[in-house]
Order: C-alpha cells, then sequence, then structure tokens
C-alpha cells in the first residue's frame, strides 16, 4: 500500500447504479470510489455518495464519516440516526436499514467483511 491523500469533497466518483427493488421513493442514483482494498479483499476503504431519494440496504460492518449532505437512517428494530456533515457512524453488519436521502450525502469509509 501506497501512502497518499484524496480531497473528499471533489474526488471524482464511478457510477454505481442501484438495484431497482431498492427504491422506495424517488430517483436516488449512487456513485462511488475504491481507494484502497486489502489483498484479501476483506477491508475496502474508499467514497461513497448518493443523491435524495429513500432506500432500503443491508449494512456491512462499517464505520463512516459523513463529508457533505443530509440523510435521516432508521435501524429495523432499532435506532433512528439524523446524519450530516463531520457525523461518524458505526454500523453492524446485517442491520437492515431505510435511509431517507434529503441532501445529497457523501461519506468517506471503511468496510471489514467476513
Amino acid at each position: 500500500m501506497s501512502t497518499f491523500a484524496v480531497h473528499i469533497a471533489d474526488a471524482d466518483l464511478e457510477p454505481d447504479p442501484l438495484d431497482p427493488a431498492t427504491i422506495v421513493s424517488g430517483s436516488p442514483e449512487v456513485s462511488g470510489k475504491v481507494l484502497w482494498e486489502s489483498a484479501d479483499g476483506k477491508q475496502v476503504r474508499g467514497i461513497w455518495q448518493i443523491t435524495p431519494g429513500v432506500v432500503t440496504d443491508t449494512e456491512a460492518n462499517e464505520l463512516f464519516v459523513v463529508i457533505s449532505g443530509r440523510a435521516t437512517m432508521e435501524i429495523k428494530g432499532g435506532d433512528t440516526i439524523e446524519l450530516g456533515p463531520g457525523d461518524a457512524c458505526v454500523l453492524e453488519e446485517g442491520a437492515e436499514s431505510i435511509w431517507t436521502v434529503h441532501e445529497t450525502l457523501r461519506k468517506a469509509y471503511h468496510i471489514t467483511l467476513p
């Protein structure tokens, strides 16, 4: 792994189309960029962005920090979390969520896969 820096707020991202079955309302679009992946593929670091709308997701073991935008994330059987710039969030693998994205949300993340 080489050492590098990325300005997250204006990094170029690549389209990452959503599964239409996960869209509850609106026309949200997702884009992202993997910045680093471990040799075994179990650790991934990157940038992810979603435009306004409502989507469902099954979460990975993840730590992320919101760079810009706002969303409300409801965890099935758990908390409702308001997310905005500067917020850090830890997600439990397998948690079922509903994301209501109010303003295009961009985050930097680290995911640990099983």
